[in-house]
């Protein structure tokens, strides 16, 4: 499909699954390398980011683990400045090699504050894997250790991402036309 609405907007067809795939592949492959030996606790971040997730798996050939947590800060097509933990750690992390992934990052604010979080809990390590990263609305000051693609500051859903939580489910991403 090229264009679909969601609720109220019109969405265009933006990135299609097969590049999709192929940048998550290059992450998984990044990640594979760096991570070999350190047995390494996936976290996950829901809603959006389990579409990634289970893709990068398929793609991962280290030994590792995963949990998940679920986190807020979005509210219709815009951050609220707030994140909101609605479903918590449910590992230890004191000495772990922890890598993050979010499905987007735009603002970084809900990664800057899952990373000093795991830092009070003592993490051994923390990296970031993305899907999408927005750097013009990034305003954060974290590294970001993986990144599936660079996009520009524009609304988008599908792959995971949603709008008022519906879209996750298409298998290409798209950008909001009106």
């Amino acid at each position: 499909m090229s264009r679909i609405k969601v609720h109220d907007k019109e969405f265009e067809l933006y990135i299609p699954q097969d590049q999709i795939e192929r940048a998550i592949k290059k992450v998984a492959d990044e990640i594979s390398f760096e991570m070999a030996g350190k047995n390494p606790l996936f976290l996950i971040v829901l809603n959006g980011a389990f579409m990634f997730a289970a893709e990068l798996f398929k793609h991962l050939n280290i030994e590792c683990e995963i949990s998940f947590v679920k986190l807020s800060s979005y509210s219709g097509t815009a951050s609220t400045n707030v994140v909101r933990e609605l479903i918590g750690l449910d590992h230890a992390v004191s000495g772990r090699n922890i890598v993050l992934v979010e499905d987007i990052i735009d603002t970084g604010l809900t990664m800057n504050y899952t990373i000093n979080n795991l830092k009070k809990l003592e993490a051994g390590s923390v990296r970031v894997a993305t899907m999408l990263f927005k750097p013009k609305a990034f305003r954060e000051n974290f590294h970001i250790d993986y990144i599936g693609l660079e996009i520009p500051n524009d609304f988008i859903v599908g792959y995971g991402l949603d709008y008022n939580e519906h879209a996750r489910n298409y298998p290409d991403i798209y950008k909001i036309v009106s």
